[in-house]
């Protein structure tokens, strides 16, 4: 049967073991008869997950969404691209595919990096799929998404990674190997592959960590005429391993005339949770956060200005609470706090950015962190920032746009995938020649210091406002001195 769907060719429908369809048409049966698709109710499927079944209908499968998803550029395989697994998640929803383990293995694989939004021409909310059929997925399997991961490795990505003391706690047998040199012998003598792989694999995701700056006052004053009033959210991962970029980012907005609340109570954005299909708990820490930064008094809440993250998956985690928590008594609250969320380049290049006057003298380039690019759309702001500092050149990343693997807790659940991401990322940022690496967001940090120390360990890995900071101090890293 030649197929009708655009884009999506005879081999390619039976390589994904899908009938073909034209658009909204069902693909007939045996007999030649149409299979009649189940009524909707309230705009509903009735197979599957409670999804606006008209955000299904905003894809036309033109497929111009194919070239930035990393699954389907790896794979070649329709069922990993974007309108492929909408496709999928229409013939679940309409009761014509059942949902097998095939299936679950294409949606599975998706990494979320949200890339086909910023590509599609038709503005179709990928996320707002994906995410609620994993959640039902997860209600009909348990579990299911960190089912690859031992319990050891589930207690630390749902019990330790979402709490910043559990977190440091947990890291400092790791800074004593790095900082006695028993790390390096480990890997020196080849005794480190006594390791069992899985936790291997997750000590080599470790940068080289850097004392902790403590605990930061509650109120920190701003440097010369006051400009604005924010509070900065801290993170939790972010937090234990890379705590000189939480600190370098209230320095750089203090010497931007700001004001810095750091709020005491605040906690996880629950983009862990979130993204694991553990909703309840996700809605647990933004009500915390709700009322830690104070969006249930709106009186004081008025006077903040903004609310400054420099991890682009929580910045997407923090702007996403009014759709999260839109059916709870937090509703009104979730909303006005994520009003006030902006990513630290978004709001630097907002309040126009006092310029940097030390030389940082290195060639560099930037990877745009999905939730910062896709989720977030932010794109300009952080390059403006790197190319107000003087001595520093930027060159262009090829393929900068696409997802290095990190993904939240994608390379363990997925780690093969990741693997191949991670590589394919590194190998475009070694074309460059450049020095050193900027980027938005701890986990592609992470990832990508892990790959780069294969290939060339000397390559600085930072957040722009590390970068930015030491053009304003004077004080240069290590990495460049």
């Amino acid at each position: 049967m030649a197929s009708t769907t655009p884009g999506l060719t005879d081999s390619e429908a039976q390589k994904t073991s899908l009938p073909v369809l034209s658009a909204g048409v069902p693909a007939p049966t045996a007999t030649g008869g149409p299979v009649p698709a189940p009524p909707h109710t309230c705009g509903h499927g009735s197979h599957g997950p409670k999804i606006d079944y008209e955000l299904l209908l905003d894809c036309v499968h033109c497929g111009l969404c194919t070239a930035s998803c990393p699954t389907y550029v790896e794979t070649g395989n329709e069922a990993d691209s974007p309108r492929g697994r909408i496709y999928l998640m229409r013939q679940v929803i309409d009761g014509v595919l059942p949902l097998d383990d095939s299936v679950k293995q294409h949606l599975d694989l998706c990494l979320n990096c949200r890339a086909c939004e910023t590509a599609c021409p038709s503005g179709v909310q990928y996320g707002r799929l994906i995410e609620p059929f994993r959640e039902h997925m997860a209600e009909i399997e348990p579990g299911r998404q960190t089912q690859t991961l031992n319990a050891i490795q589930r207690f630390l990505l749902f019990k330790v990674f979402p709490y910043r003391w559990a977190n440091r706690l947990s890291l400092a047998p790791a800074r004593l190997m790095q900082w006695t040199g028993a790390d390096w012998l480990l890997r020196k003598t080849g005794a480190d592959q006594l390791i069992p792989k899985s936790f291997r694999s997750m000590k080599d995701m470790l940068p080289d960590l850097k004392p902790h700056y403590g605990q930061l006052p509650e109120v920190l004053e701003p440097e010369g005429k006051p400009r604005a009033r924010v509070a900065l959210f801290l993170g939790c991962v972010a937090d234990a391993l890379y705590p000189e970029t939480n600190l370098n980012t209230a320095r750089v907005l203090q010497k931007n005339g700001c004001e810095v609340w750091i709020p005491r109570t605040q906690v996880c954005c629950g983009a862990l949770h979130y993204h694991a299909a553990a909703e309840p708990e996700a809605r647990a820490f933004a009500a915390k956060n709700c009322t830690a930064f104070g969006a249930d008094q709106l009186p004081d809440f008025a006077k903040l200005d903004a609310v400054i993250t420099n991890a682009a998956g929580c910045g997407a985690q923090l702007k996403d609470y009014a759709h999260m928590m839109h059916d709870t008594p937090q509703a009104e609250a979730a909303a006005r706090l994520q009003s006030k969320v902006r990513d630290v380049s978004e709001f630097l290049m907002e309040l126009g950015p006092v310029k940097p006057t030390h030389p940082v003298p290195i060639r560099a380039t930037y990877h745009d962190a999905c939730h910062l690019r896709h989720a977030q759309q932010i794109y300009k702001q952080p390059r403006q920032l790197l190319e107000m500092i003087p001595g520093l050149e930027l060159v262009p990343l090829p393929e900068s746009e696409l997802c290095c693997g990190a993904a939240g807790s994608y390379n363990l659940t997925q780690p093969e995938m990741a693997e191949r991401l991670g590589d394919r990322k590194t190998a475009n940022i070694t074309s460059t020649g450049a020095r050193a690496v900027f980027i938005g967001n701890v986990g592609c940090l992470m990832q990508i210091t892990r790959h780069l120390k294969k290939v060339d360990p000397t390559i600085w890995c930072a957040h722009p406002v590390d970068a930015l900071w030491a053009s304003y101090s004077g004080e240069m890293p290590a990495e460049i001195r």
